[in-house]
């Protein structure tokens, strides 16, 4: 007769694999990526008229080298003062003619409004960090959001951020443009 080879009970084997596998995973940390969240521009119709010239003086100019150092309008910047440099020179609150122009515009949903014909700038070197790039890029925006804050506070009442209708979403960033260019990273230098 035959002899019969027992069978191993593969239950628990299958429990086993499960509990190391919720250890690992339960375990290692997983990295959170950083990023922006900005929208980038359409493509650039072929057939589009080129875009006016900007005036020097509607332009902040902010470059990072390779060393991470700030350069804002040319003189040896702090990240820490970026923001309110950058509020300054888009709002224009002497009338200053060596910053940028303001405009009187009709706006539905906000009537007329002085808008900044501002644009910044932002040059970076190739060696630039990116905690540093970012880092930048976050105070540049968040100077515009601090105005879009104060424009939606005075007529509305509410923060930006807070408004549900989107007519006035679409006022407000009117009223207050995103207007961030930003050149290729080249060797801007800094050593």
């Amino acid at each position: 007769m035959a002899r019969m080879t027992p069978e191993i009970n593969a239950g628990s084997m299958a429990d086993i694999a499960f509990l190391l596998l919720i250890f690992f995973l339960v375990t290692t940390t997983m990295d959170v990526d950083t990023g922006l969240r900005r929208l980038l521009p359409p493509p650039i119709d072929p057939n589009a008229p080129p875009p006016p010239p900007v005036r020097e003086r509607n332009v902040f100019v902010v470059l990072v080298d390779q060393n991470d150092r700030l350069l804002v309008e040319g003189e040896l910047g702090n990240i820490r003062t970026l923001r309110e440099q950058t509020k300054n020179f888009l709002l224009n609150p002497n009338n200053d003619p060596t910053m940028p122009v303001r405009e009187m515009r009709q706006i539905d949903n906000l009537g007329e409004v002085e808008v900044s014909r501002g644009v910044i700038s932002l040059q970076n070197d190739r060696g630039t960090s990116y905690e540093m790039y970012v880092a930048v890029q976050n105070e540049l925006a968040a100077a515009i959001n601090d105005i879009r804050d104060e424009v939606a506070r005075e007529h509305f009442g509410v923060r930006f951020e807070q408004l549900t209708d989107q007519d006035l979403v679409r006022a407000i960033r009117e009223a207050v443009p995103m207007a961030i260019s930003e050149a290729e990273p080249k060797d801007i230098g800094g050593r």
